[in-house]
């Protein structure tokens, strides 16, 4: 039996051996062509969007002279949302033959790519010019479609249109609301140059150029000069560009974005955007109930002060029975409050009240100069105290009574700052609930709330919801932040330790 058992071996042996190598051969062939595929320089695309990686990143770069890349994360929202508009946008520009073209790259897989150009959010969008990788633009548009496409178009072609005579000036100027021309003596000089950059990232204003002297005489201008044409308000606003100084790039986009809106704006749905974005400090509003013919009249006073102030002041009218009923309660307002005028700070949302309405174009006037010089106390909202507002363990604080508690100098009181609409602070309320009882006992230990939609300081600017401040006990009047980790054990740590975190050993 051991004899047969010793050849059955030998004659099994070979064969099986050669069983296991050919299967390792087939291992190792399968192994050589995943290495293969992942070292390829090809390209492929997806919705006319190049997928790209390190391998064929370079070979992407000397292909297409225009090259836009989103550096995405796979689970990232923002990116999802994006997908769509980014690949319409590939195909319009694959459709009209244009030279700039589309790229996306995994930024969690492709580490090598996101460490070399500094990839720290998702989606971020580079553009990449002429196979050059050391110095990528980054993207200024907006992130829909259409905009993409503009901000694009604007980089593959001229960004400018040439005007050669009065016909085409002419045409062009009235070609849409608002277009803006240079006109320019020498359109390789430094000013003209300046001029075609600013052209390349408004994408949404048509801007034309030109040199002709025809065109000089006609739009009676003698020097380089930018002018904007509107079919609103006055019809051509000129910015002559400083000898001594030149065009400055960043101080013309401001000039053309503050002129590009009309002297006086109503606050609607499709308005709202330009009015938040619009970066002028202070907004001056007019509240008023559009379906009475007495109150629509004051609009001319309003008009009239608007005038000599554009550019420190946008005026806004607010019709509180349309779309302006919703930014009522920002203001503690009412429809019947109407007719009123309000002034905001937009740095800080410091909101301005006329002691006693005055629609007069001087009393207007008149009240927002002294609010620039700083001789108006803004107007603070404050909801009543509740009647039983000390007598659960979370004190409930208002604007009016916020002083006397949070720096009472017997007292040490830790403050969350919430908005009744907020996640985050609907996720914290039960922890906030828990400390509060803890400490109940306490008599040198408050933890209060204040809702901040509702209620405003003089001296401290709520910037998000939940926000934490602890105001220790003594004079002085102190304020600690409070950034940590929201769960009760941390409170209770900080608390303990006089508002600080102690150091964890290492």
């Amino acid at each position: 039996l051991l004899w047969l058992l010793v050849l059955s071996l030998v004659w099994l042996g070979p064969a099986l051996g050669d069983e296991d190598k050919d299967g390792e051969v087939v291992e190792e062939e399968e192994e050589e062509k995943k290495e293969d595929e992942v070292l390829s320089d090809e390209i492929k695309e997806e919705d006319n969007v190049l997928v790209l990686h390190e391998h064929n990143f370079a070979r992407a770069l000397s292909e297409h002279r225009l090259l836009l890349v989103e550096f995405y994360a796979p689970w990232c929202g923002h990116c999802q949302q994006l997908a769509p508009a980014f690949a319409q946008a590939a195909t319009e520009l694959r459709n009209e033959s244009s030279p700039a073209r589309l790229g996306k790259v995994d930024a969690t897989a492709q580490t090598a790519l996101a460490t070399e150009f500094g990839i720290t959010s998702y989606p971020t969008l580079k553009l990449f010019r002429d196979g050059n990788r050391t110095h990528p633009l980054e993207y200024t548009g907006r992130k829909d479609s259409q905009s993409i496409v503009r901000w694009m178009q604007r980089r593959a072609g001229p960004s400018a249109t040439l005007l050669h005579d009065t016909d085409s000036a002419a045409a062009f100027a009235s070609s849409q609301d608002l277009v803006v021309v240079g006109f320019f003596k020498d359109l390789r000089g430094e000013a003209a140059q300046a001029f075609l950059e600013v052209a390349a990232e408004m994408v949404d204003m048509p801007f034309g150029v030109a040199e002709a002297a025809e065109l000089f005489q006609a739009y009676g201008l003698s020097a380089d000069t930018v002018c904007l044409f509107k079919k609103f308000d006055e019809r051509q606003t000129n910015f002559p560009v400083d000898p001594a100084r030149g065009l400055d790039t960043a101080e013309l986009t401001r000039l053309l974005r503050v002129h590009s809106l009309p002297l006086v704006m109503e606050f609607t749905n499709e308005t709202s955007n330009q009015i938040f974005s619009a970066k002028i400090p202070h907004h001056m509003l007019l509240f008023l109930n559009k379906s009475s013919s007495e109150q629509l009249s004051l609009q001319d006073g309003f008009r009239a002060a608007a005038s000599s102030l554009r550019g420190e002041v946008l005026f806004v009218v607010v019709d509180v029975t349309g779309h302006g009923e919703d930014v009522l309660p920002f203001f503690g307002m009412t429809p019947s409050d109407a007719p009123t005028l309000r002034l905001v700070r937009m740095e800080n949302n410091r909101k301005f009240r006329m002691e006693q309405d005055n629609f007069s174009a001087s009393a207007i006037r008149t009240f927002i100069q002294e609010v620039l010089d700083g001789k108006v106390k803004p107007h603070l909202l404050s909801a009543e105290p509740p009647e039983d507002w000390d007598t659960r363990p979370v004190k409930v604080l208002v604007g009016k009574t916020f002083e006397q508690v949070a720096f009472d100098e017997t007292k040490n009181v830790f403050v969350k700052f919430y908005a009744p609409w907020c996640p985050h602070c609907q996720a914290m309320a039960a922890a906030w609930e828990e400390l509060a009882e803890r400490y109940k006992e306490r008599e040198d230990i408050v933890i209060a709330e204040m809702d901040s939609t509702a209620n405003e300081l003089e001296n401290i600017t709520i910037r998000g919801f939940p926000t934490l401040h602890y105001f220790p006990a003594g004079p002085g009047r102190k304020m600690v932040e409070y950034k940590s980790t929201r769960d009760v054990e941390t409170f209770s740590k900080f608390l303990e330790n006089g508002g600080t975190l102690p150091e964890e050993p290492p």
